[in-house]
């Protein structure tokens, strides 16, 4: 953006590694929404597009606000005049320093992630975000035990209703589909807490058992594509999903079996590591992946200067993408917005914010460059996500998750087993968030109708009724 915009100007872009990630395939799928890949490139590519750019190849040492120069780890110091820090976020990682706790956050740890998974025959996920999901899905071959601290999976993006449509998906048996209701209702059957579900499948892809038992840059959208995540068993997916429990204790094996407090599970055998969770229970893994979340890449930026912290972690940003030191912006998982918001938006550490809030950073320091007036892009009005969980197109719009809303906000849902989950969230007679997953062909409408804030009280629930073609009645 900068480069483009003030061809003039010297841009200059430090970077630790030897690629960049860049956004491909770009879609704009409604007025907020967009799809997009993002696949690594050698920085050289973005040299020959903008003659004005220079790529620095080194990490940053420390960061200088008031003589406005950065110190490289190679020794080498630069001078700016506005400078925007996108550092991104690093793996909340359960423990530091232990080989068999793995941290899936760049290219390189998802690279030793195939590695290890390779030989493995059981691994333990903890959390309960994107990359938990993506990962007890997509991995075959191999034993999964997913700890997750909530009721339900999913809990950062859907409720326990559509992580209930999504559990049989990790089953190889695909659910038939049944017409639904025109009042639909939908209640969850939870598994008591420290409870546990298994679903298991085999090479043919016959489901033999379900049910409770007693027993640094990111990575793009979809990084899981094309690598194979396959352990070293014959089976093609088994998975026991380990409800509102969280990881109490990890041990060595010489240090499990010289506890003998520890209970382990009949079949436990002899493993390199084990874990303990806050359920009593302990299993024997090959390795255990962190997928707990991510804290803002703040290091190390801090020392010697005054930034303002939010209580994330990250560096509070204005309506400009400012910072608290002068000519400081940043944008991305590295900070913090701190402005304020749209009632229909709401920061979320992902891809689509992190391209939306870096370009918007270039244009806002471009025109202060150039002495011009920016306003706040329309992308921050409305939360909008496309990903896909699953095998399923999943789509968040606004207050998806009823985030922030009172007591007196209403919900409707339309599900088809096997084919669609739809959730619309309303507040007044309107329509403030929605989560869709499948083809439903309803992200532009409902797009609207949040967006325009309709009074739709007269249609009730008829406003997710299968019979009406909701699309042609609201353009």
């Amino acid at each position: 953006m900068l480069s483009s915009q003030i061809p003039s100007a010297d841009v200059a872009l430090i970077t630790a590694g030897p690629h960049i990630k860049a956004v491909t395939n770009y879609k704009q799928v409604s007025r907020t929404l967009e799809e997009f890949d993002v696949e690594e490139q050698p920085s050289s590519v973005l040299e020959e597009k903008f003659p004005n750019l220079t790529i620095i190849h080194s990490a940053v040492k420390s960061l200088h606000t008031k003589s406005h120069c950065v110190e490289t780890a190679d020794g080498r110091v630069f001078g700016y005049k506005k400078l925007c820090i996108c550092s991104g976020a690093r793996p909340k990682l359960l423990t530091q320093d232990n080989p068999y706790v793995l941290g899936i956050r760049d290219t390189d740890s998802a690279q030793e992630f195939q590695k290890r998974l390779s030989k493995a025959k059981r691994i333990v996920i903890v959390g309960n975000g994107g990359i938990a999901l993506e990962l007890v899905y997509e991995v075959e071959g191999c034993e999964v035990i997913w700890a997750v601290k909530d009721k339900a999976i999913g809990n950062t993006f859907f409720d326990a209703g559509a992580a209930q449509f999504l559990i049989p998906s990790l089953e190889a048996d695909k659910p038939q589909a049944a017409a639904p209701c025109k009042r639909p209702r939908f209640t969850t059957e939870e598994a008591a807490p420290g409870g546990s579900h298994i679903f298991t499948a085999d090479r043919s892809s016959q489901a033999y058992g379900h049910g409770p038992t007693d027993s640094g840059s990111a990575l793009g959208p979809d990084w899981h594509e094309g690598i194979a995540l396959r352990g070293a068993e014959q089976v093609s997916h088994r998975v026991s999903v380990e409800y509102q429990c969280e990881v109490e204790k990890i041990f060595t094996c010489e240090e499990l079996h010289k506890s003998p407090e520890q209970t382990l599970r009949p079949e436990c055998g002899d493993w390199p590591v084990y874990v303990r969770l806050t359920n009593a229970q302990t299993f024997g893994c090959d390795f255990v992946v962190s997928a707990t979340g991510v804290v803002p890449n703040t290091e190390p930026f801090l020392q010697g200067n005054t930034f303002v912290v939010a209580d994330d972690g990250g560096l509070q940003v204005d309506d400009h993408m400012m910072t608290s030191e002068a000519d400081v912006y940043a944008a991305g998982d590295v900070c913090t917005a701190c402005w304020e918001q749209s009632p229909l938006w709401q920061q979320m550490r992902l891809w689509t914010q992190a391209r939306q809030m870096g370009w918007y950073a270039g244009r806002c320091m471009a025109a202060h460059i150039l002495s011009e007036p920016v306003e706040l892009d329309f992308c921050f009005e409305l939360f909008s996500h496309i990903t896909k969980f699953f095998n399923y197109k999943v789509v968040l719009l606004g207050k998806f998750n009823s985030q922030g809303l009172g007591p007196d906000h209403e919900l409707l849902v339309r599900c088809t087993k096997g084919q669609e989950y739809v959730k619309v969230v309303l507040s007044g007679g309107r329509m403030v968030g929605a989560v869709l997953i499948g083809e439903t062909d309803l992200e532009e409408t409902f797009e609207n109708l949040i967006l325009n804030q309709m009074d739709l009280t007269p249609y009730g629930e008829e406003l997710l009724n299968p019979d009406i073609d909701i699309e042609d009645y609201f353009d």
